[in-house]
């Protein structure tokens, strides 16, 4: 694979079943990517951790996020579309991570720049296999955009 990074890759986890957020963090430790995980419950505090508003004044801006769609007060596509038309956050890749495979959740997923689409595997190790797969990809292969 590619060379390590300068600094942590930082990501951002929105999703929130605490069970797959568990999940999540457990794999991403399993891969030696060094990286800061930080994790929000819904697509609100998605917007507020971006945003560095509320709580999250001293967030730092994530490389990657992680993203599930079906969530409360602000789903997963309301922050997709979001992002992707705030100057300031629209070239942070974007990996849905989803339990949907529906090809209407697909589509429009796509159509609001989603710069990839993965379906939660309910295997529980094709699901590590698959979010470590992802932390290689964005920690070691992709060359990501310098905060500004």
């Amino acid at each position: 694979m590619g060379q390590p990074r300068p600094n942590p890759v930082r990501i951002l986890v929105v999703d929130d079943d605490p069970g797959d957020v568990l999940m999540i963090e457990e794999a991403l430790e399993e891969s030696d990517v060094e990286k800061v995980i930080d994790v929000v419950a819904d697509g609100q505090e998605a917007m507020e951790f971006l945003r560095c508003e509320g709580r999250h004044v001293e967030a730092q801006r994530p490389d990657v996020i992680l993203l599930d769609l079906n969530m409360p007060r602000m789903d997963g596509r309301q922050v997709l579309g979001e992002v992707k038309r705030d100057e300031n956050l629209r070239t942070i890749p974007i990996v849905v991570l989803t339990t949907s495979n529906a090809d209407t959740d697909v589509v429009s997923s796509y159509t609001l720049q989603a710069n990839a689409y993965v379906t939660k595997p309910i295997d529980l190790d094709d699901f590590n296999d698959v979010v470590r797969r992802i932390d290689e990809f964005f920690g070691r292969v992709v060359v990501l955009p310098k905060h500004q």
